[in-house]
């Protein structure tokens, strides 16, 4: 008989998902196409072998097999693993119409809360779709519809956290509490998939059964808990299914079985909810016997070894309490319902072996010992003759049954007491356990009756009441939809705070970011996308010092991470710290060698060393692995600008401006290049291009002051100078420029202060010092003039020329040179 196809299909589905789920990449890929050679007609086939292409990498294959499949719209996985090979192909325009034409498919979907460890969902939904469209819209520079898909994703699913930081990426002006806020509709999604996980971990205690009564007491064995713990070694299992304990000497059992015989099986029953008779009469003295009935119809169930009474009789070492019992969630119901007939065992036992005792612990007034009386009818007197072993609805017949049976002699009973309701629970103690104590106790009166309430079970202890301590309250159980909505609420509220630092940091409000970052958790700050945050803060404050800290603290908590080590290495090439870029460029280049960054951060570092061509070609190789790296295009703009090679240096900032619209670097390296060949204005607008994206950058700004200082407007420039400080007041290179400002305004006071602080800043500087010296020629100071022309000649003597010609003009008035003033 052949097989069928379906089922061949399913199994090789199987296969192929078993295999994508360990990452067998190959293996998931080899049965892929015996699944797409068996069902070639199925778009399913075609899915999976173009998702196992997709996984390897094989963006080409997984465009050609998904392509005929996701032309038509028909299948949702086919048009989206289409649209993910597009995206890496760069063919953005297909991606979008396969996306488009199975629209049907995906809107208003949604799997929130449907994806755990033993569950998902094989497409994806709505948010899924909106941010790949998102995605491709962006790289196709539609910016419009980019936003409109990001906010559809952001809508449908507030952790589609990459459409969120491609929304800030862009400058759009995100209203954060809007995004991350739970919803109705959030909270049901997650609370059905948490309801769904915990179900299959956590089983749901049953409701316990009422307890039988005794005329219905039938218990089924193949249902019994403790069956397989039963030791024949306690039990006695007679021919008509009871099980009772041997009790060796006597033959009390016997004796009230005969007399139930004659009981008929119709009187009204009067046990409690235990299954055992509510015990009326005197104080209790001994332990009442339960009636049993002999029906040859019930069953009344075996008593688990925990609660034979048995050993008691046979060993004396076997004296210990039962096991406490284990409340376990599967077995609770069967454990309630089987105690009614193993208290009701448990009474009959006690009874066999209290009566055989009775006469031994008799004692009169004066501690004597009672004597027994003689024997009616050839047989002694038992004391279970006064005791009330049947139900209390007929007690004249009860009693005459007794007599019967070869009682002592007829005793008339005390006014019975209302009924007393005793349910015990499995493990705790009697609270009435009227013990005798020779010489404390009345004599017994032989007209009255004694009645025992049930002894619990003992331990050998002196002899006092042993009353269990109650079990804790248990803990309210909280509905689990509150607890998904708090943890959901919780979530939320972190995801809300992180955003809003990004979203400052997208703006450069990075004192506002670095703000939102501390108040963040500590075990959150510790992880590295929060320290990588921290880091590019301080870097855009051009506070380079805080900034290394931050890396540096990034390097320990990830060492193989390669993201933002590019900026890292500029931060260490301001701090002019050659020795640690030069081991961080070999330690990535030796990791991952064909990574953008480390080439970043190799050229930074023969640019650090004045070696412009061999970090050229380091930044041509990272353009050369990332097309789209905007930041490697700008540094080898730096560096053609530096060989004074200004028409490269153009093409590699418009490069990296089409490659990221807000890179205003790019935008400060074009104007920086047309300061330098004197094209004022079009410097002009390309810094201020810069500032509207950065718009709190001190660099800029002063640049904005160098270009209005060098066309005549000085005091115009002096307030983009005060407030660039007032950005950076750490930083030397924009306190160099408003001092040169203000002395060609003759504020030479203000000068000399700002050149003061800046040689603090950076002491190995000659350009400082020679305006000190300057300045102080100015001032008359021909002794601390000639202080710091000497230090500059020290620190540079490459200028050594110009620096003794402006020592040989100490005498000249208007003799300052600035020519080293560029």
């Amino acid at each position: 008989m052949a097989p069928n196809s379906a089922t061949i299909s399913g199994l090789l589905r199987q296969t192929i998902y078993y295999h994508l789920d360990n990452f067998a990449l190959e293996n998931a890929l080899f049965f892929a196409e015996r699944l797409q050679a068996h069902d070639s007609r199925s778009p399913e086939s075609a899915y999976l072998l173009a998702l196992c292409h997709l996984r390897l990498g094989d963006y080409r294959s997984a465009y050609e097999t998904s392509k005929p499949s996701s032309y038509r719209g028909l299948h949702l996985g086919c048009a989206f693993v289409f649209a993910q090979a597009c995206l890496e192909l760069e063919r953005y325009k297909e991606g979008i119409n396969a996306l488009e034409r199975a629209k049907m498919l995906w809107t208003a979907k949604s799997s929130i809360g449907k994806h755990s460890s033993s569950t998902r969902m094989p497409y994806p939904d709505e948010a899924a779709v909106c941010c790949l469209l998102g995605k491709m819209c962006r790289a196709q520079d539609d910016k419009k519809k980019a936003i409109s898909y990001f906010e559809d994703a952001l809508k449908a699913n507030p952790f589609m956290w990459d459409a969120f930081t491609a929304l800030c990426d862009m400058g759009v002006n995100v209203w954060v509490p809007n995004i991350f806020k739970p919803s109705d509709s959030l909270v049901r999604h997650f609370d059905q998939g948490s309801n769904g996980s915990v179900q299959d971990q956590v089983a749901i205690p049953p409701q316990p059964e009422p307890l039988q009564a005794k005329s219905t007491l039938q218990v089924n064995q193949d249902n019994d808990p403790f069956e397989s713990h039963r030791s024949n070694a306690f039990h006695d299992t007679s021919s008509n299914g009871f099980v009772f304990t041997d009790t060796g000497e006597n033959d009390l059992m016997s004796k009230i079985a005969a007399a139930q015989s004659r009981y008929p099986t119709t009187q009204p029953s009067r046990l409690g909810p235990d299954g055992m008779e509510t015990p009326t009469g005197a104080a209790p003295t001994a332990p009442p016997e339960p009636a049993v009935s002999r029906n040859s119809h019930l069953e009344p169930p075996q008593a688990p070894i925990r609660r034979t009474r048995a050993a008691q009789a046979i060993d004396p070492t076997l004296l210990e309490a039962p096991p406490r019992m284990s409340y376990r969630v599967g077995a609770k119901k069967r454990e309630k319902g089987q105690d009614a007939s193993s208290d009701l065992s448990d009474s009959i036992i006690r009874g066999s072996q209290l009566a055989s005792t009775t006469i031994e612990r008799k004692r009169t007034a004066s501690g004597h010992p009672v004597q027994p009386r003689p024997a009616v009818n050839g047989e002694e007197p038992r004391r279970s003759a006064r005791l009330n072993v049947f139900p209390r609805a007929n007690t004249a017949k009860v009693n005459a049954g007794i007599i019967s049976a070869g009682s002592a002699g007829t005793r008339e009973l005390k006014k019975a007491r209302p009924p007393i309701s005793r349910i015990h629970r499995p493990g705790s103690s009697g609270s009435g356990m009227g013990r005798v104590v020779s010489g404390n106790r009345k004599p017994m009166e032989e007209n009255t009756m004694d009645i025992d309430q049930p002894e619990g079970p003992r331990i050998k202890e002196p002899p006092a009441v042993q009353q269990a301590p109650p079990p804790p309250p248990p803990k309210p159980v909280e509905p689990d939809s509150v607890k998904v909505e708090e943890a959901l609420r919780w979530i939320l509220e972190l995801l809300k705070k992180m955003a809003s630092g990004y979203l400052l940091s997208s703006r450069f409000q990075c004192q506002d970011a670095l703000n939102t970052y501390t108040a963040l958790p500590q075990r959150h700050q510790d992880t590295p996308w929060v320290m990588a945050q921290m880091g590019l803060a301080h870097f855009e404050q051009m506070n380079y010092v805080e900034a290394e800290k931050s890396f540096r603290r990034l390097r320990v908590l990830a060492p193989t991470r390669l993201e933002n080590m590019e900026v890292y290495s500029t931060v260490l090439w301001h701090l002019r710290k050659e020795t640690d870029l030069s081991f961080l460029a070999h330690e990535l280049i030796d990791a991952v060698w064909d990574s953008p960054e480390a080439w970043c951060a190799l050229g930074n570092a023969w640019s650090l060393a004045s070696d412009h061509e061999q970090a050229l070609r380091c930044f041509k190789r990272a353009t050369q692995l990332s097309p789209n790296f905007a930041y490697a295009y700008t540094l080898q703009g730096h560096e053609h600008v530096e060989n004074e090679e200004y028409d490269k240096a153009l093409t590699s900032y418009r490069h990296a401006i089409s490659a990221d619209k807000r890179h205003y670097n790019a935008y400060y390296g074009i104007g920086r290049v047309y300061e330098k060949l004197g094209n004022f204005d079009k410097a002009l607008s390309h810094y201020h291009a810069a500032s509207v994206i950065h718009p709190t950058h001190a660099v800029l700004i002063a640049s904005m002051g160098s270009v209005l200082q060098k066309q005549k407007q000085i005091v115009q420039a002096i307030p983009y100078f005060n407030k660039a400080t007032e950005l950076a007041p750490r930083a030397p290179d924009v306190r160099l420029r408003k001092a040169r400002a203000l002395m060609l305004t003759g504020q030479l006071q203000l000068a000399q202060k700002e050149l003061l602080i800046v040689k603090d800043l950076a002491p190995e500087r000659a350009q400082v010092h020679y305006l000190l010296g300057n300045l102080s020629k100015m001032l008359r100071d021909k002794k601390a003039a000639v202080r710091y022309y000497t230090i500059a000649l020290s620190l540079d003597p490459k200028s050594s020329s110009l620096i003794k010609e402006s020592i040989e003009t100490l005498e000249d008035d208007d003799g300052m040179d600035d020519s080293m003033m560029h």
